[in-house]
């Protein structure tokens, strides 16, 4: 269970390419052995970055065609999704913290500290599957779906997550959209903004916030860390066998 003896390594990582970025999310969970200290990373990206699920093929998009320096895979599922406006979390967490906890339970008690971002900022918040308006529904475009757990601010959908499980650790990443999109033109493919809905704040005020809420949400203990050697020498080796991608040649 997370509680207050539990010990989570925070990891900032800022303006990383998406292939950096989703390398060391990749990294973190390889090299993440049973009695390691759980981890939370913050992120953002590269202007223009674009990850896709692990399971898409980026020649289904036509629009991805000039934008293969600016793409790389998730290694979780779903569709396309567009960064450099967003501030992004990874959560790399022992499977005996989250003992007795199905994957629907174990998404609504971790995003329990993205909800109280939100609220911090003064916005009313719940899940999709709360809201009696939201019909469920998935999309080629994650910010156009509606899945259980997605986080409505205001009615409106704000952000995303996704998870991934191996024996040893339960690995969660997910997005807050900071700005608003190119020229402050609403897209739906790119999805709402907390600047598209009047709430100014910088990158660095929002990873100290979302640092602070997660502390308040589970009053754990959280260690300021870096990558190790061993942790770089393995992003540096996926960067150059696994995300470097000829030819469109998208390796899995």
């Amino acid at each position: 269970m997370i509680d207050q003896k539990s010990k989570f390594r925070v990891i900032v990582t800022e303006e990383k390419s998406s292939k950096e970025n989703m390398a060391i999310d990749e990294t973190l969970l390889k090299s993440f052995n049973k009695d390691d200290s759980a981890i939370l990373r913050l992120y953002t990206w590269h202007k223009d970055s674009l990850t896709i699920g692990v399971s898409q093929d980026v020649n289904s998009y036509s629009f991805l065609d000039d934008k293969k320096e600016k793409i790389a895979k998730r290694i979780t599922g779903g569709g396309v999704l567009f960064h450099g406006h967003d501030l992004s979390y990874s959560l790399v967490i022992p499977t005996p913290l989250l003992e007795g906890y199905n994957i629907k339970e174990s998404y609504e008690l971790i995003c329990t500290f993205i909800l109280e971002f939100y609220k911090k900022l003064g916005l009313e918040v719940c899940y999709a599957k709360d809201d009696i308006n939201v019909q469920l529904s998935k999309s080629e475009y994650c910010q156009v779906g509606f899945e259980a757990y997605d986080i409505l601010a205001n009615g409106q959908k704000i952000g995303g997550n996704a998870q991934r499980r191996t024996k040893k650790a339960i690995f969660q990443h997910g997005s807050i959209p900071v700005k608003a999109s190119k020229g402050n033109t609403f897209d739906e493919r790119i999805g709402l903004s907390l600047e598209d809905i009047n709430v100014e704040i910088e990158f660095k005020e929002a990873i100290e916030l979302m640092i602070e809420s997660f502390r308040d949400s589970f009053e754990v203990d959280l260690v300021t860390s870096e990558l190790t050697s061993d942790e770089e020498e393995l992003k540096n080796n996926l960067l150059k066998e696994k995300y470097d991608y000829n030819n469109w040649a998208i390796k899995k």
